[in-house]
């Protein structure tokens, strides 16, 4: 139960605080060339990332907190926050993996 109503929280939180999620069907429609489409989208996948990084962080703080010296709990607790390392990593990538899409469908 609390973690359900965890997650609930933490994706209403993101909804909030990433607002390039809200409009990216908008955003995308509007484009008005291919580097732009490209553009958009890198946009909409690092709010997306960064969200989701976020989430996973404030959860695995949470469990870390909770976890009373339980060695399995502690270590499950450093993988969430290891996962939410990746997606910060995966994010901060994210317009050096765009340049090299442009770069092979020859938009500059």
């Amino acid at each position: 139960m609390a973690a359900s109503l965890l997650w609930t929280a933490g994706c209403a939180a993101t909804a909030l605080v990433v607002p390039d999620v809200a409009e990216a069907g908008t955003l995308l429609a509007k484009a008005e060339s291919l580097n732009q489409v490209i553009t958009n989208l890198r946009n909409v996948i690092v709010s997306l990332l960064v969200g989701l990084a976020t989430l996973f962080a404030t959860i695995g703080g949470v469990r870390y907190i909770l976890a009373g010296g339980d060695p399995g709990e502690v270590e499950a607790a450093k993988k969430t926050l290891r996962y939410a390392a990746l997606g910060y990593g995966v994010a901060v990538l994210a317009p050096v993996l765009v340049k090299l899409l442009q770069s092979v469908v020859g938009e500059a």
